[in-house]
């Protein structure tokens, strides 16, 4: 996917590389990644005031790279997203993008990954970030299989392992 390309992201892959601390990558692959102030408030407003530790290192990534969360404006919010059963930063996340044109997405939720692909927007999830990093050289073999090792590990990260498994097979035919 070329830099040039907008690429608006939702909240499961800004927690994800959070808790693995590399939001490095965000910058790395796409150079800037919209954010839905709905994401945002998500993410970081609520989850800073809960006290994860992700929540703080995204805000700490997001003020050192000078991104801002985005107001979606509710005109750009058509009907079939409004009817479509998502959250509101799915929602805002779909509409920026469409707003946006040519759009990359990225989100982990199976429902919003269909409303997307239907608008004819291309979706990377959190694996497949990681993937186009290993394919990309920015992270080795041995790397990706750890992160993907540690995303099954994990209790707060909602991947599931027979995903997790069946990309490792086919990205490195482990």
């Amino acid at each position: 996917m070329s830099a040039s390309v907008p690429v608006v992201s939702n909240a499961g892959p800004l927690m994800v590389l959070a808790k693995l601390n590399l939001l490095h990558l965000f910058k790395a692959l796409y150079g800037y990644v919209h954010i839905p102030r709905s994401v945002y408030d998500e993410v970081v407003v609520e989850g800073m005031r809960q006290g994860h530790e992700d929540a703080r290192t995204l805000y700490l990534f997001l003020n050192q790279v000078g991104w801002s969360p985005e107001d979606v404006d509710p005109a750009a919010i058509s009907a079939n997203l409004a009817e479509a059963h998502l959250d509101r930063g799915e929602r805002d996340t779909l509409a920026l993008a469409i707003t946006l044109g040519d759009t990359l997405v990225l989100m982990d939720e199976a429902a919003g990954r269909g409303v997307a692909r239907a608008h004819g927007l291309t979706v990377h999830g959190s694996l497949g970030i990681l993937v186009e990093s290993y394919r990309r050289g920015l992270i080795e073999a041995d790397q990706l299989r750890l992160y993907f090792a540690e995303i099954v590990r994990r209790q707060d990260i909602w991947i599931s392992q027979g995903l997790v498994a069946r990309l490792l097979r086919e990205v490195l035919g482990d």
